[in-house]
């Protein structure tokens, strides 16, 4: 959604990691395609019954996310934020996904958040503004 951002290093992802990232990764390509209000209905009604996940959790999501997807190693925030929240919830636990925005000039995001802090994202803290997010269900739900 913003302008070009240098591709991460992929790493490696073992053999038997890859099936379960690949269901989070297809499910998110499809997902990403739905009006912005399908896709935080859907992540409300997945994120029941999960624990908040670790900054280690999220991270290690997302590193499995961007080794495994091209286009959730570049530009495909939105596929790779859903993807990373996606194989997060598989494993049980929930980062808190985010969309969001910037206006000087105008750009759009999508990326995850531990405790109120984006899981390595290029962008420094404040860089964008979220408009959407799905966190973690509360102990009552």
């Amino acid at each position: 959604m913003t302008g070009p951002v240098a591709m991460p290093d992929r790493g490696r992802l073992p053999w038997r990691q890859r099936p379960v990232t690949w269901v989070a990764v297809g499910l998110a390509r499809v997902l990403a395609e739905q009006p912005p209000g399908r896709i935080r209905w859907l992540l409300h009604q997945l994120r029941r019954g999960a624990r908040p996940a670790s900054l280690a959790e999220a991270q290690a999501a997302r590193a499995a996310v961007v080794a495994t997807s091209t286009l959730c190693a570049g530009e495909g925030c939105l596929a790779r934020s859903i993807a990373t929240t996606l194989l997060c919830r598989l494993r049980g636990t929930w980062p808190t996904w985010c969309t969001g925005v910037r206006t000087a000039p105008f750009a759009a995001h999508a990326w995850v958040e531990v405790a109120g802090a984006a899981v390595d994202e290029p962008y420094p803290a404040g860089y964008f503004r979220a408009v959407m997010a799905v966190p973690p269900p509360s102990p009552a739900q």
